[in-house]
């Protein structure tokens, strides 16, 4: 079973494919990369010849009907993942996504449906944030540390954005990544498995800077936000704030997530992976160390493989979760355009294949 062939085909083979990805599934025994379509045919012969990938597809659609592969692992931006992935399972095969799962909710609903009415594997890449810690996290939240979640507190500042001579990002424009802005969606897949799930959120967003040079000379509009500020109430009863900024510079140790309860508190300090907890019977905080046999290591291709030949629905983050981030992503922006409280979840679903 742990050596079974898995035959991987891709589509899209940008940055975080050729970075990670590939060298993941390099070093799992029994996994052949075996195509790549990538945007041109000269872009896929390249990425070919580089990463070792047997063979090019002019056509990735040529590639998910390919009896050669049994795993599409698409690196495209958020506004082909649907067409791509329900044509992928609809053909039988695993699909891995990477994230942002989709441009907004209806896209992720689609992915979903598709995914519950199929028998493959399905995955979406994880955000590498607060992962070492996860497990640490859950056991104390598990073990009732803290008692009832009370409050929440997310900060995700960088300075990525902060210099506005610095070209338009795909991530700005609305019809690439849908309502997509900064890291929230990986900062709410945090939360969510953490807290739980949303059931009202509002919400304050700013462009702090609405145009920026495009690679070919002239100006495009930032269509997506800078600074983005949220206020929810999770199904557990707790308020979390949200605070997110693409403008913000030497942020970088300021970014936590912080856990307030009716018992004590949780704060995990993002840029040295630092967790400090305490009780009310506790004169101050004090650190939980993340001992090596409870550290959680971005090993996304090992799991996703795993996944496939255990014969498992779903890794993690699952379709389900990425539906939920994305449901919440797409409130946070309609909460933030209307100046009104926005309910979740939009409709009623069955929660299955998570």
């Amino acid at each position: 079973m742990a050596t079974d062939r898995v035959r991987v085909g891709f589509i899209g083979a940008g940055a975080i494919v050729r970075q990670r990805h590939v060298p993941g599934l390099q070093q799992i025994e029994g996994v052949e990369l075996v195509g790549v379509a990538n945007r041109s045919r000269s872009s896929s012969e390249r990425a070919a010849e580089e990463l070792g990938i047997r063979r090019v597809y002019e056509d990735w659609r040529d590639l998910i009907r390919s009896a050669e592969v049994d795993v599409v692992w698409i690196g495209t931006h958020p506004n082909t993942h649907r067409e791509m992935s329900v044509a992928a399972l609809e053909a039988g095969k695993h699909v891995f996504c990477q994230a942002r799962m989709a441009p907004d909710y209806a896209d992720a609903r689609a992915m979903w449906e598709a995914a519950r009415a199929s028998d493959r594997t399905t995955m979406l890449c994880p955000p590498p944030h607060y992962m070492r810690g996860d497990r640490v996290i859950r056991r104390l939240l598990r073990e009732g540390l803290i008692g009832q979640p009370r409050a929440i507190v997310v900060q995700s500042f960088s300075d990525q954005y902060a210099d506005p001579s610095k070209p338009l990002h795909w991530r700005q424009q609305r019809a690439i990544s849908g309502y997509n802005t900064l890291d929230v969606g990986m900062m709410l897949e945090v939360m969510q498995r953490w807290l739980g799930y949303a059931r009202r959120v509002t919400a304050l967003e700013n462009i702090v800077y609405p145009t920026r040079p495009r690679p070919d000379g002239e100006t495009g509009s930032v269509e997506r936000p800078d600074s983005v500020s949220a206020v929810a109430e999770l199904e557990n009863g707790a308020l979390a704030t949200l605070l997110f900024s693409g403008v913000a510079r030497h942020a970088r140790d300021a970014n936590r997530f912080e856990i307030y309860g009716s018992e004590g508190t949780i704060r995990y300090l993002y840029a040295t992976d630092t967790i400090l907890a305490g009780t009310s019977a506790d004169a101050e905080l004090r650190e939980v160390p993340i001992a090596p046999e409870e550290a959680r290591e971005w090993t996304v291709e090992a799991d996703f493989i795993a996944a496939v030949r255990n014969n498992q629905s779903s890794g993690e983050p699952s379709f389900w979760d990425g539906l939920k981030y994305i449901e919440m992503t797409e409130a946070i922006a309609r909460a933030a355009a209307t100046g009104r409280a926005i309910d979740l979840p939009f409709e009623p679903l069955v929660a299955g294949n998570r």
